[in-house]
């Protein structure tokens, strides 16, 4: 305790007091070592000798008498384990803040602060303003339905080992993938900034993505289409089933949900007809969630479409022709024949070109900055012209210092005065492009298959 790295300091200092009284030292000598009053020493060695090492710790303190009583604080613990309705509240759910207004209406206490109820609440973890969904499964066999799909997982079918020519492939569709186009440019993120997505956008049309997982091999087959249907689903299977190790497979299993493309018996039917090393294995109603395609739609969700700022698809009808044009998709973070789904990001010529492909959007500064040749000009002129409040100023000034000449600054090479010309050149361009709706959205939204 007296020379501990994770000690408080109060607390090894009379340990040491301690350690210097065992070696025979004096009061007045242990003050001046440890740089404590003669009183202080005096005290903490008496305790130590009364009680031994508890006499180390503080005492207990009474402190101010509690304003709430048990009964109240339980009373408001009660009234959050309850629904708000049942409360008569207009509410969802409660907050502290509500539950505080609901304890004096009650009658409870008379006053009682949000922090107060907050602080009473995390005695007991509670936390009201929080929920989660769930569902009641009313299939009585709902467990030996799903046993079967699980089996599959562990490689294993009617009680047998799936053998090494045999494979499990878990697909679905992810419907309505909008192309939302932002009117302004998304800002990349600084120090202490996040990333800033403008909120007004313009809808680009959707894309429907359809995609294949081998549970075992971690492979991915992945296509677009307009929509879903049976066509579409089919196509996919014909993608897959066409590529080794699957077209000389025993028997290749896939996962589907109770969709309206691959429902029933007459789904498995048709996969048979087309493919007979094929074995069609439906999840329950309500259970789509054993389908293991849904945890790589959900790595896509968060990691690629989401915020969701793409240029219009070429199909959509909005936009124009420079905004439509996609660029080619980069394979990237996977290791299967066909990676998840990504984008390159396609930004605009200010020459009106059509748009080219970079690496890297503009910087924070070009985006943040108006053009060189608007912040160069005099400031009473600009606003001048434009008719303002500093235009009746200018006006008003004498014409000696109305007409007088800004002074001169030092000229710059000619090849670095050009740099800037061009720079505030492509700057006008972008913005221009921006403002008059040119250019919807940053990333052509195209997925790889």
């Amino acid at each position: 305790m007296a020379y501990g790295q994770k000690t408080e300091h109060r607390l090894r200092m009379r340990a040491q007091v301690v350690l210097h009284a065992a070696r025979g030292r004096s009061n007045a000598r242990i003050a001046r070592e440890t740089g404590l009053h003669l009183d202080t020493v005096r005290t903490w060695r008496n305790r130590f000798a009364a009680l031994g090492l508890t006499g180390l710790a503080d005492r207990k303190r009474f402190g101010r008498p509690p304003r709430f009583t048990a009964l109240q604080v339980a009373q408001v613990k009660a009234l959050a384990c309850r629904l708000p309705f049942e409360a008569d509240a207009p509410l969802s759910h409660w907050s502290c803040p509500e539950l505080a207004r609901e304890a004096m209406a009650r009658d409870i206490t008379t006053f009682v602060s949000a922090s107060t109820v907050r602080r009473w609440l995390a005695q007991d973890t509670l936390k009201p303003w929080q929920y989660r969904s769930w569902i009641f499964i009313t299939d009585p066999d709902f467990r030996p339905k799903a046993e079967r799909v699980l089996h599959l997982y562990a490689r294993t079918f009617n009680g047998r080992p799936l053998g090494a020519d045999e494979y499990v492939i878990s697909a679905d569709e992810k419907t309505s993938v909008q192309a939302r186009c932002r009117c302004h440019p998304t800002l990349a993120p600084g120090q202490a900034r996040a990333m800033r997505v403008n909120h007004t956008y313009d809808r680009g049309g959707a894309l429907a993505y359809l995609a294949a997982y081998d549970v075992h091999h971690a492979r991915v087959f992945g296509r677009t289409e307009a929509r879903t249907g049976i066509d579409p689903f089919m196509a996919l299977v014909a993608q897959v089933m066409s590529q080794e190790p699957y077209t000389s497979a025993k028997r290749v299993f896939w996962v589907v949900d109770n969709g309206s493309s691959h429902r029933g018996r007459k789904a498995a039917g048709r996969l048979t007809a087309a493919f007979p090393n094929t074995v069609l294995v439906h999840t329950r109603v309500h259970a789509s969630w054993l389908n293991q395609v849904e945890i790589f739609f959900s790595v896509v969700q968060r990691k690629v479409v989401a915020p969701n700022d793409f240029i219009p698809l070429p199909n959509s009808g909005t936009g124009s022709e420079h905004s439509k044009t996609a660029t080619t998709p980069r394979h990237s973070r996977s290791s299967g024949s066909s990676p998840p789904p990504t984008w390159t990001i396609c930004w605009p010529d200010s020459t009106g070109t059509s748009p080219i492909t970079q690496k890297n959007p503009p910087s924070r500064w070009q985006l943040d900055q108006p053009p060189k040749d608007f912040r160069s000009r005099p400031l009473s002129g600009t606003i001048a012209r434009s008719g303002g409040a500093g235009g009746r100023a200018a006006a008003r000034m004498p014409a000696a210092r109305a007409g007088r000449a800004p002074a001169a600054g030092p000229r710059m090479p000619a090849e670095r005065d050009g740099r800037q010309r061009g720079r505030a050149a492509r700057m006008r361009g972008w913005a221009g492009a921006r403002s008059c709706g040119w250019v919807a959205g940053s990333r052509p939204l195209r997925f790889l298959g």
